[in-house]
């Protein structure tokens, strides 16, 4: 364990990516088995410990600490984990020597929420602060240190000279320790055998287009639909559906399973049947019908019939067997216009090309879009190869522009993390009204991100300086402030006083000049609703 405390350690103290891939490639080359693979498995969120959430490690600390110390120290420090480390009482006695990785891991699984409050403390007590704040990150997940998983796959693949596409390609047919994996790229074993496994295949993605152009002779354009990309896979009799992450969302998407029953990897874009905006029937919804559904365990009968799920499709991995990922694009759109025909069409359609002159043709028709179920075009070099992750000039994504409004600071609260120390999340309103005439302002969004770091210093002060009342974490302002916010698109909600909810609400600007009086207000935002 004291070597996984010393690489967490590091790696916060660390900004630099590169530094982070070479700390992370010696700690799994210099580590044995299982410990590596099993921080390998923390380092990518891959561990759930049921027995040990946040809410156990705070609930310790109340029996050890006084209350009021560990509420303004886990309020200074911005981290449980962090806090309960420095404040953790020092043992009575001799205490056993620190667990290891693997032994920690064997500890934590078999703990029950009974015998937790119990056996963790034992196992705090084997360590020093590193060792304790090591311990609790691997128990309750979310490590916040500045390494995604793709980072730390990345990492693995440098430590032992392979190809990172191949370490994607194995990685979701396998758990942690992950020992399979280490043979292979390690100790030259043959690879994981998966040709057998619904296993889901890294996406393609795209970069944004930002000011580039393109001839249309050698790009495609289709529409980028606003909802979850997906991707559905057959094989040896059985169907899964996976996130953009690789998670597996079946189960939140049973009708999709039972819809696919021939051997293929198909990805598109999971949508919610709806009436489109010029009144069509059988269309995709807008994201906030789809988002009804995610992240269910169990989805009703009643949901199953009004928000029924349906993949549009932009391209084909494979089918019947056969890897269709080394053909040209344009190749792969004539098998996936020959095989559409053949899927249920009450479950699957294909993603319609865009047909434009030239590229200012094209940015017209973009341009004049507004469906609440697309969000921008997608540009796919017409050669390019289905190549897993993010390759430059082959597809780009070409969002629409966002929407704007200007709203009114009402209320903020501390962020986290590096932000614990700073009022960063903000809560903005419209007025319900003519504010001449005393109408109020009503929320319609928060947002934490759109400001630099300089910015954030200045909003921090300046909610400190007007607060007008303390909501336990959140404090009131005075209604002083306006920021233009920029946003994707806005539904009706019934969680909210508004009776609205934005969709990736961000500050696009800070209007210091701006009175608030002059900021927008709730009829303007209901005005570009199209659910």
């Amino acid at each position: 364990m004291e070597e996984f405390a010393d690489l967490l350690e590091a790696l916060v103290y660390t900004r630099s990516r590169n530094e982070k891939l070479r700390l992370i490639a010696e700690y799994l080359r210099e580590t044995h088995d299982p410990d590596r693979g099993w921080a390998l498995g923390a380092l990518t969120d891959g561990l759930d410990f049921k027995a040990v959430k946040s809410s156990t490690v705070r609930n310790l600390m109340q029996d050890r600490v006084d209350p009021v110390l560990w509420k303004l120290s886990r309020d200074f420090v911005g981290d449980t984990a962090e806090t309960t480390s420095l404040l953790w009482p020092e043992p009575l006695g001799d205490v056993a020597p620190a667990p290891t990785v693997s032994e920690a891991v064997a500890a934590l699984s078999a703990m029950t929420r009974n015998t937790a409050p119990t056996e963790l403390p034992k196992m705090l007590d084997r360590l020093d602060p590193s060792g304790r704040y090591a311990l609790i990150k691997l128990a309750t997940g979310g490590m916040r240190i500045g390494v995604s998983s793709r980072l730390a796959k990345v990492a693995f693949a440098q430590a032992f000279e392979v190809s990172v596409d191949d370490v994607e390609e194995y990685w979701h047919a396998l758990e942690p320790p992950f020992e399979e994996l280490f043979a292979w790229a390690a100790d030259g074993a043959d690879p994981p055998d998966t040709e057998n496994i619904p296993l889901f295949r890294p996406f393609m993605l795209a970069h944004p287009l930002e000011e580039t152009r393109v001839d249309l002779s050698d790009y495609a354009a289709e529409w980028k639909w606003d909802g979850i990309r997906v991707q559905l896979v057959h094989v040896a009799g059985e169907t899964r559906v996976y996130s953009r992450s690789g998670d597996d969302i079946s189960a939140t998407f049973p009708e999709m399973v039972s819809a696919l029953d021939r051997p293929a990897v198909l990805d598109g874009e999971l949508l919610v049947r709806g009436d489109m905006q010029g009144g069509e029937e059988g269309g995709a919804a807008s994201f906030n019908a789809l988002q009804q559904r995610l992240g269910r365990k169990t989805v009703s009968k009643k949901m199953l019939s009004e928000s029924p799920a349906f993949v549009r499709l932009y391209d084909v991995l494979s089918w019947d067997g056969e890897d269709r990922r080394g053909l040209e694009w344009e190749k792969r759109r004539g098998v996936l216009e020959d095989l559409v025909p053949k899927l249920l069409d009450s479950h699957f359609d294909l993603s319609q090309l865009v047909e434009a002159r030239d590229f200012d043709h094209l940015a017209e028709i973009r341009e004049g879009t507004r469906d609440a179920a697309i969000e921008g075009l997608m540009l796919k070099k017409r050669d390019s190869l289905y190549i897993p992750g993010r390759k430059t000039g082959l597809w780009y994504k070409w969002k629409r522009d966002p929407l704007l409004i200007d709203a009114v600071l009402m209320y903020a609260q501390r962020g986290s993390g590096k932000r614990s120390s700073f009022y960063s999340d903000y809560t903005f309103g419209c007025w319900d009204g003519d504010p001449d005439e005393g109408a109020e302002l009503l929320p319609v969004g928060k947002a934490y991100s759109g400001f630099t770091d300089a910015e954030l210093k200045k909003l921090d002060r300046l909610v400190r300086q007007t607060t007008l009342n303390r909501f336990g974490p959140v404090r009131e302002v005075e209604r002083t402030l306006v920021f233009e916010v920029a946003f994707d698109s806005v539904h009706t909600s019934k969680r909210h006083k508004s009776g609205l909810a934005m969709r990736f609400p961000r500050i696009h600007r800070i209007r210091w000049d701006k009175p608030v009086h002059e900021a927008d207000r709730i009829e303007s935002l209901k005005a570009l609703i199209k659910d």
